[in-house]
Formats: C-alpha cells, structure tokens, sequence
C-alpha cells in the first residue's frame, strides 16, 4: 500500500496544529484587533476578538470579518476559511447598543446592510468557509454559523434566535436559518428564542459534526486540510453551482449542474483528475482556472 500520500496530509495536518498553537498564544496578547487573520498550508483562519462583548457583530465587527474575507481572496495559496470566536461566546449577534433610537435609521441600515453583505458574501467567495464553533452562537451569530458552509461545533455550543425575547424579531438571521434547517424548526427557533443544543443543530443540519471540546481544533484543521488537497477551480465551481441550484426549481437545478459538469471536463484539473483516475496515480493538480479549448 502506498502511504505517501497519507504521510504528507498527516505531516501537514501537524504542522497546522503547531501553527495554531502558536496563533492561540497571540490571540490572548492582542486584544486590540476585533478579528484576527493568520494563514498558512492554504487554510485561513479568522478569529472573533471581541470577548469582553461576546464577539458582538457590531458594525466595526462585521467590517473587520468582510476586509478578512476578501483581502487576497483570489490568490491561489487560499483553499479554505475557518471562522471562529475568541473565548466562551462564538458571537452573540448584533450589538444591542448598536440599534437604539439614539443611533438612527441610516446607522441601523447600514449595519442590517453589512451584516446581509458579510453572510451573502460567504457564499459566493469561490472557497469554503468553514464555522468552527465552541459556545454560544446566537441572533446574528447563529446566522452566521447557517451561512458557513460546513459547521462544527462541540457538544456544549447551543444556538439560539432570541430577537423576539427583546422585542426584535430575529428577521434577518431568518433568512440563513430558513435555509439551513427545516421550516418548522426554524420558526419554533425564531418564535419561542429558546436555544437549541448542538446535538439537535446537528439533527436538524444547522452544524455538520459536533466533537467534544478537545477534539474541535483538530476536527476542523482535519477537513480543512482534505479541502485543501483538491484543486482550487474545481471546489470553486463546485460551490458556485452547489449554491445556485439550490434556489432553482428541479429542472433547473438539473440544468444548471449538468452545464456546470461540462465546463468542469473543459478545466485542466478535470481533465487531470480523470487521467490519474485511469492510470491509478493521485492527481497533479495545476489549479489553472483556464478553460481547455477543444
């Protein structure tokens, strides 16, 4: 059995263990940065630093996260995003103090308006975004773990839309929700606030794995790291479509991902994956988003 390949994913999951080690370490000195970016091996990592504010997404929270998102977005040395909260709070939602009166409906647009841009955006970056989450995720920071597109969570996170508690129906994170747990699950979120544990997150498909507390680095780095190992245009494309037809009616859905599978063939890595395929050799990925003319 050839374990060449097993070796250098175990090496590199590793060697991102030591890494985040190191940046956990930092994380604790700095405590000037509402989000913290490192990156390395192709993952990314964006910590929420606010623990004093329960990672609040205030409105200097959610420009901090979308200038992380997108800064060097398209270099090829980024597979894979991991989102995660600095202390016992992976994000409390909006700041309440954020949305008095005192602030004004131009300040409160704006904010609602970020913080809809910061979880669209999410989507359509052409790599995945993955939640990592240890605590508390409610109102707008429940929303932001159902606009990942993996989530794992511990088995003590709950989650929670508590806006009708305060008088603020959770209106916004609804729309993330709604499309991440079935409809009657959400409503009962959204109408009672009452949290729900991890285990039925992941019953319902709010998360996609819940591991006890220890284990949740390593989980997450495990699945970063096996993203990391496919070609970039090929996961782009992939999420792309995978969000598009998920809008569509059955017959567009079809239609659209057949498309999507014709301009897959035309990549390189396409072409390349099925090759290594049939000569019974891993693949070289080029990751060249170029189509081949034929």
């Amino acid at each position: 059995m050839n374990l060449s390949g097993f070796n250098g994913v175990t090496n590199l999951l590793n060697c991102n263990r030591r890494l985040w080690s190191i940046l956990r370490r930092n994380v604790k000195s700095d405590s000037s940065s509402l989000t913290l970016r490192h990156q390395q091996n192709g993952i990314r990592r964006i910590i929420l630093n606010n623990p004093k504010k329960r990672n609040a997404l205030s409105l200097p929270m959610l420009e901090s996260l979308r200038e992380n998102i997108l800064i060097d977005l398209d270099t090829e040395d980024l597979r894979v995003i991991i989102i995660s909260g600095q202390g016992p709070v992976f994000s409390s939602g909006h700041d309440l103090k954020e949305l008095t009166s005192t602030k004004g409906p131009d300040y409160h647009s704006k904010v609602f308006q970020t913080c809809s841009e910061v979880m669209t955006l999410i989507q359509d970056i052409p790599v995945p975004v993955i939640a990592m989450v240890n605590g508390v995720a409610t109102a707008a920071g429940c929303q932001l773990v159902a606009s990942c597109d993996i989530a794992i969570a511990t088995d003590k996170s709950t989650f929670a839309t508590p806006g009708v508690n305060v008088g603020l129906f959770c209106s916004t994170p609804g729309v993330a929700l709604g499309r991440a747990v079935p409809r009657k699950v959400a409503m009962e979120m959204l109408f009672t606030g009452r949290p729900i544990s991890a285990q039925d997150a992941l019953l319902h498909g709010l998360v996609s794995k819940v591991v006890r507390e220890e284990q949740l680095e390593e989980e997450t780095l495990a699945v970063a790291t096996r993203v990391c190992e496919s070609s970039r245009p090929v996961v782009a494309l992939g999420k792309a479509v995978f969000h598009r037809q998920m809008s569509q009616s059955r017959d567009a859905a079809y239609a659209s991902a057949c498309s999507a599978m014709l301009e897959n063939l035309k990549l390189p890595d396409g072409q390349e994956g099925i090759r290594a395929f049939l000569e019974k050799r891993r693949p070289v990925w080029s990751n060249s988003p170029e189509i081949i003319h034929t």
